[in-house]
């Protein structure tokens, strides 16, 4: 593989112009350890959930598919239900 080289600006001379470094932030503590924690204890969840089996996984977006359906049910009858009384009783 070739080896990416880094960009050489004529204007660069290397000086920092202001710090980045900000108290609190992760990479301003020099004795902090930068490696990988492991999942149990990172303070944020896996996206990818919880280790579900394949069958709790079917089940569980069965379920979610049926919830957005049921809504859209209900939105579709309120709007046939609508149209109907308003070509039926109101316009008559």
């Amino acid at each position: 593989m070739r080896k990416i080289q880094k960009k050489q600006f004529d204007d660069d001379d290397g000086r920092t112009i202001v710090s980045m470094d900000v108290d609190g932030m992760p990479w301003y503590d020099r004795r902090h350890d930068f490696a990988r924690m492991p999942e149990s204890e990172s303070s944020q969840p896996s996206p990818h959930g919880i280790g579900l089996t394949d069958r709790e996984l079917r089940l569980y977006t069965w379920g979610a598919l049926k919830a957005g359906l049921l809504i859209a049910s209900v939105f579709a009858l309120t709007w046939i239900l609508l149209v109907l009384f308003l070509t039926k009783v109101l316009f008559r």
